[in-house]
């Protein structure tokens, strides 16, 4: 049964153990964050635990309804998996799926998020000051913000789109809206803009987990994110008609923010955090579209989740790599004839954003450089180095990557560099405050690796499996510590191997290198030195 809302989705991580619930006052300026990033800078990923804060306090003592979740969507890979209600191996696929067959929203007539509404004066007097918003990087953030979905439609083709976008908050009735102009929701406000009215626009906050796992994903233009989170959950994602806004929000959220954007309008950004794990500084110039908030709708006791970020690995970088990971890889099976691509998996420490890796079984000698090429085509600012390897080679380990790169390529014949990328708030591109950085892109580059074998090789240099697997039997019995494997773990053979270097090794097992000895001296010449 899907989740209804992130209510009974967060009794399910309590229930098993992946939910750390704060009763301490704790002050959302100084401590709610600090305290969360510490278990991605020194926990590994298995221990990493979502958060729910109960008593949350501002810097002045005050106190708030409700409460704060952060991690809650994908503080691991297990928790990720929680929300999407399958095991960890199984959600790409999951989401490949959905994205094949959306399964549309369902409206209905009255939904808890519109428990409490709040418009006109009353917004100066109460709403966002009211959302517990915590600061993300205290002595650095220049503001405070949302992170989950944020919902515009298309003026041309009244289709919906979802994606996590930040809303910057600097008045009871003003967000400025991050958005870059490569993103969906720009073209709807470009859109708007032919059309002379301004964007409706909703951001959402707290509603089933599945909503924002497809709002983080990277799904073709014109499908809506809704849809794939329906088709992620088996039913409907049910929807209520917005208050002030024609829009379509989920009934069960906790909050929705609703909006009009101008395309007239824009402010300045202060400095903030970025994917990147740097501040993005000296790009004030770049101005944010003015989000005029003309309603608040919110549950009882409602519960604001936010989602950290910056330095990888976070929260928002494991979002992005599962929803890249499973969006390229569709891509690549079905716009792209390559149905022997197995995975394609994106390191967090490049922000799930830069550095991709494409595991394929070789059919024909040039599928490697095709992968690579569409790949590096599917989002103009996503990827700055690809690397395609064969099946045997563990994408998701470096060191097994790393061993491709450095014994199955070759630098001057399988190094690609391309130009045309557009780098998001990259900062190797040019330095911080350069002319025309306003618009969060400037040309870039990426390089493709083919680290795949070209030819026969001689077998894994470990013992065959079967003598592997007697020995971790050994092992076992023996009560060592137990073992994470790595691949590979035990020899194979790799097409450079005769019958008769195969009978040489059944020898040597057997024991009778002696003999092995005297078939050697057959063949015994004269040394030239």
């Amino acid at each position: 049964m899907a989740y209804k809302d992130l209510r009974e989705y967060l009794s399910v991580l309590k229930q098993r153990g992946l939910l750390w619930e704060i009763d301490k006052p704790v002050v959302k300026e100084t401590e709610l964050f600090p305290l969360v990033r510490l278990q991605f800078r020194g926990l590994p990923e298995s221990q990493r635990k979502a958060f729910l804060f109960t008593h949350v306090v501002n810097v002045n003592g005050r106190s708030y309804e409700g409460s704060v979740t952060v991690g809650s969507l994908a503080a691991s890979r297990d928790i990720y998996a929680t929300g999407m209600e399958c095991k960890p191996n199984e959600i790409s696929e999951k989401f490949i799926h959905a994205i094949r067959n959306p399964i549309p929203p369902k409206q209905v007539s009255y939904g808890p998020v519109q428990e409490n509404v709040i418009t006109g004066d009353e917004l100066e007097r109460r709403g966002l000051s009211d959302i517990p918003i915590p600061v993300e990087l205290p002595g650095y953030s220049g503001q405070v913000r949302t992170t989950t979905a944020f919902l515009t439609k298309d003026p041309d083709t009244g289709v919906q789109n979802a994606g996590t976008y930040s809303g910057q908050i600097f008045g009871p009735r003003k967000i400025l809206w991050e958005i870059h102009r490569g993103s969906d929701g720009y073209t709807h406000l470009r859109n708007a803009a032919r059309k002379g009215v301004k964007l409706d626009a909703a951001i959402v906050v707290g509603g089933p987990p599945a909503v924002q796992y497809a709002a983080a994903a990277k799904v073709p233009y014109g499908l809506d994110e809704l849809a794939v989170a329906g088709a992620i959950n088996g039913e409907p994602i049910e929807v209520v008609k917005g208050k002030t806004v024609d829009l379509l929000v989920p009934a069960t959220a906790e909050y929705v923010i609703e909006g009009k954007i101008s395309f007239e309008e824009a402010e300045p950004q202060p400095p903030f955090g970025e994917y990147t794990g740097y501040m993005a500084v000296g790009i004030e110039s770049q101005y944010c579209p003015i989000m005029e908030v003309t309603a608040i709708t919110h549950r009882n006791k409602p519960v604001f989740q936010t989602i950290i970020s910056q330095m990888p690995p976070s929260e928002s970088s494991k979002l992005r790599q599962v929803a890249f990971e499973s969006a390229f890889t569709r891509h690549l099976r079905d716009n792209c004839n390559l149905p022997n691509v197995l995975r394609v998996t994106f390191y967090e420490t490049s922000g799930s954003w830069q550095f991709c890796i494409i595991q394929l079984r070789k059919v024909k000698p040039t599928d490697a450089q095709q992968a690579l090429m569409a790949a590096a085509s599917y989002a103009a600012d996503v990827g700055k180095i690809f690397v395609a390897v064969d099946e045997d080679i563990d994408p998701d380990d470096p060191e097994s990557v790393i061993w491709a790169m450095s014994f199955r390529m070759q630098p001057a014949r399988d190094v690609t560099v391309i130009r045309g990328k557009a780098a998001h708030l990259d900062p190797s591109v040019v330095p911080p405050g350069e002319e025309g950085v306003e618009t969060g892109f400037r040309e870039s580059s990426a390089m493709l690796i083919d680290a795949t074998r070209k030819w026969d090789y001689p077998p894994v240099a470990l013992p065959k499996r079967e003598y592997m697997e007697r020995a971790l039997e050994l092992w076992k019995s023996l009560g060592l510590p137990e073992l994470k494997l790595k691949s590979p773990w035990y020899g194979y053979n790799l097409g450079y191997w005769n019958e008769d270097l195969e009978r040489i090794a059944k020898m040597i097992v057997e024991g009778r290198h002696y003999d092995v000895g005297k078939e050697l001296e057959r063949k015994r010449t004269r040394l030239r030195i």
